[in-house]
């Protein structure tokens, strides 16, 4: 039998009785492409490209020195919790809001 326990608060989901929500994130570097100008397309770029495969090979010669590009993670969550994450799926801390009396 499988045990699923809510990631959150910890509450055991029974299965086929209590509903079960799995919650799927990746992580990834963003990346903006630069545009590129005519004089790029006529420069030769080939030593540049070469001095920084160099630089890279010397700063990450320790694979695990790096931060990964892409991480994903998987997370189950109970009925309650499910409710919280989606109306606060960064879990901000919500605004605080002022109520002035009209003077």
């Amino acid at each position: 039998m499988l045990h699923v326990t809510c990631d959150l608060c910890g509450k055991e989901i029974v299965a086929g009785e209590d509903h079960r929500y799995v919650v799927k994130m990746e992580v990834f570097a963003g990346h903006d492409p630069a545009q590129i100008t005519e004089s790029d397309l006529d420069d030769d770029h080939m030593e540049a490209v070469s001095e920084m495969l160099r630089e890279t090979e010397e700063e990450y010669a320790d694979p695990n020195a790096a931060a990964p590009a892409y991480k994903n993670f998987r997370y189950d969550l109970c009925p309650e919790c499910h409710k919280k994450f989606v109306r606060n799926p960064l879990s901000r801390e919500p605004a605080q809001k002022f109520d002035f009396s009209e003077n």
